[in-house]
């Protein structure tokens, strides 16, 4: 990619979690495997949204081990998407990458989406994850079901899955967009507002190895409501017309 770095030279995954202990450990291990064995140059950024277990306890020890890993606490616990934000901020390289806490994410499929970013040329895409297949209990399906089929209706948006929480982008591109609570959800419609194209790829997607989901029907569907009114205020008010220079 052509005046950029590309993401396998300048890469920063960022990892949110809330009362995470037990998945600490074996998941740091885990991104760090997967990475190395790409030859992916990175520096792993958890942000500790407000622990009340012995995560911070279990994010220090990993620290003593894996020098690339660097933690950022927030206080009091704000959410997913204020945690994500706070990462891509305190982030040093330009590429980022986000993946879930709760260990549902395969980090080795980081370098199928830095694949798909190098091929994209110099556009600078959005690259999301498409799960396969969902290993998800039947709460978190079913408000899925019904938020996508309200986004799809009301933002006109055929994002195929909008909870996939891997993603890689631009740290600039997305420190550019509108920040709000619960924006994590809606970074397709959010990326393509500010002209950015959105990729697909297909990803694994696995069970919990270790504790209960975080997420419920409430903080899915409900809260997402109001949401997605403010994402349909904001794509009727951008512009983008072609702008021209004359020297």
């Amino acid at each position: 990619m052509s005046g950029m770095p590309s993401p396998a030279d300048s890469l920063s995954v960022i990892v949110p979690v809330h009362n995470e202990a037990d998945n600490i450990l074996p998941f740091v291990q885990e991104i760090h495997r997967a990475l190395e064995a790409a030859k992916v140059s990175f520096e792993l950024v958890y942000v500790d949204d407000g622990s009340s277990d012995a995560t911070p306890k279990r994010l220090a020890e990993a620290r003593g081990t894996f020098p690339r890993l660097r933690v950022v606490r927030l206080s009091p616990s704000s959410g997913q998407s204020t945690a994500i934000w706070s990462g891509v901020r305190a982030a040093r390289a330009h590429w980022i990458a986000t993946l879930d806490g709760g260990g549902q994410n395969d980090p080795a499929d980081i370098p199928r989406l830095i694949e798909a970013a190098s091929s994209a040329g110099d556009a600078g895409p959005l690259v999301a994850g498409l799960r396969r297949t969902r290993h998800d209990g039947w709460v978190r399906r079913a408000s899925s079901r019904i938020a996508n089929a309200m986004r799809r209706r009301l933002l006109r948006d055929e994002t195929p899955d909008t909870g996939c929480s891997l993603k890689l982008f631009e740290r600039e591109a997305f420190l550019a967009l509108p920040y709000f609570d619960h924006m994590h959800r809606f970074l397709p419609p959010l990326f393509r507002r500010h002209g950015r194209p959105v990729v697909f790829v297909h990803v694994n997607h696995r069970p919990r190895p270790r504790g209960p989901s975080k997420h419920g029907i409430r903080d899915r569907l409900w809260a997402g409501v109001l949401d997605l009114l403010g994402v349909m205020w904001l794509q009727r008010r951008v512009k983008r017309p072609r702008i021209e220079y004359e020297d």
